[in-house]
């Protein structure tokens, strides 16, 4: 089995990758019947020549090769036909913008994963870059409220070269006597949490954060059981919400009275209700002012969150009263950090971390005979068809959707 890593080509430029230098001796050392090469690229955050250095094959290649491997979505004059494909392609939710992409997909008879359907048998994603996300949102949202209150000016994480880059710069700051809120304990909340505890902030229950008072920074980290309520009052907790979302309301405004930054890290459902909504921001009581929307939803459950930021320009205003953009520095404009890919400005980090996973999941798949099944749950496209698990993506391929 021959793995051919590509140079990712999507703009803006991304350096991360799937398999690390390091990983990829660990792959051909476990299974000596593997091959990779690895397609020359000037932007990718570990060189060719680190490559080399690894005893790993640089060159353009990747027509030999089995199997290619990409983070981002391939540009479709780039795609290689009859090829086995590896990349985030953004189509499972039928995102209109990549209809075209899963379209020559098919036409191309190529065989396409996608990572974020690279499951177990619970369906627990065993790939990701979440960590990374929470990681560098954290970091953003505290450098997105030292420039609000124009209290601090930390460096951009895009500058710095590594998580523990990161904390060094967290701990050269004070923060003023705030409470700072924290949704979700998945890998991406635990990834901001990670840079909370960095920064030897003290960590409080729901109880001390809605009714005490504090002489330090605190913060507090809940899930949806905590932020929403049954609407028949019955006492409800997370499976049940999952299961049943329609049936809850929000109970998040008892949080954003109270609130100075909020950073959303938790993973928003179909049919879940939104934590609060533009009326809620107009509350005369509605307390934050800066906001790290990890989790990223446009127009959804955050609703200061109206469009994505960029690396560039990493924080912009939201005007509570015109439900418009404006200017962060505004007095009553709130800051929302909103960058829809954040672990880019952590590349190294990010790709080692993935790559460890992919390496102990994914590969030995392909030398199993995929007895766990890793393979069949991701595998999107076969034969130039959609696989029976994602048959329900035809008619937005037929364009009728």
């Amino acid at each position: 089995m021959k793995f051919g890593i590509i140079r990712e080509r999507k703009n803006p430029p991304d350096g991360r990758v799937v398999l690390s230098p390091t990983a990829c001796q660990k792959v051909l050392t476990t299974f000596p019947e593997a091959e990779i090469i690895v397609e020359p690229s000037p932007i990718r955050t570990f060189t060719d020549a680190e490559y080399v250095a690894a005893g790993i094959e640089v060159a353009p290649k990747m027509e030999d090769c089995d199997v290619l491997l990409g983070v981002k979505e391939v540009p479709i004059e780039h795609l290689i036909p009859d090829k086995k494909y590896f990349f985030f392609s953004h189509t499972i939710k039928k995102q209109p913008y990549n209809r075209s992409l899963l379209q020559a997909v098919l036409q191309k008879n190529i065989e396409l994963y996608d990572h974020e359907l690279i499951t177990n048998s619970k369906g627990i994603r065993l790939v990701a870059f979440g960590r990374y996300a929470g990681i560098v949102g954290a970091y953003n949202g505290v450098r997105a409220y030292g420039l609000k209150h124009r209290l601090f000016e930390l460096p951009k994480a895009e500058t710095l070269a590594d998580q523990q880059a990161l904390i060094a710069e967290l701990q050269k700051i004070e923060l003023p006597n705030i409470k700072i809120l924290l949704t979700g304990r998945g890998r991406v909340g635990n990834g901001a949490r990670e840079m909370l505890d960095a920064m030897k902030l003290r960590r409080v229950n729901v109880g001390e954060y809605l009714e005490e008072t504090f002489d330090e920074p605190v913060y507090c980290q809940i899930d949806a059981s905590e932020y929403n309520k049954r609407k028949d009052g019955v006492r409800g907790n997370k499976a049940d919400f999952f299961a049943n979302p329609q049936d809850y309301r929000s109970d998040f405004f008892r949080f954003a009275k109270v609130t100075d930054f909020y950073i959303a890290g938790h993973f928003y459902g179909q049919g879940a209700p939104y934590l609060y909504t533009r009326e809620d921001v107009k509350q005369p009581d509605f307390h934050i002012s800066v906001v790290a929307d990890i989790s990223c939803d446009i127009d959804g459950p955050v609703a200061t969150t109206i469009r994505p930021s960029t690396i560039e320009e990493p924080v912009y205003g939201y005007d509570p009263e015109t439900e418009s953009e404006t200017d962060y520095s505004d007095m009553k404009a709130i800051a929302v950090m909103a960058v829809d890919n954040l672990p880019c400005e952590l590349p190294r980090d990010a790709s080692v971390g993935f790559a460890e996973a992919f390496q102990k999941h994914v590969i030995p798949a392909f030398f199993n005979g995929d007895k766990d099944g890793v393979l069949e749950r991701a595998r999107m496209t076969r034969n130039g068809q959609l696989t029976k698990h994602y048959a329900y993506l035809q008619d937005y391929v037929d364009g009728k959707e």
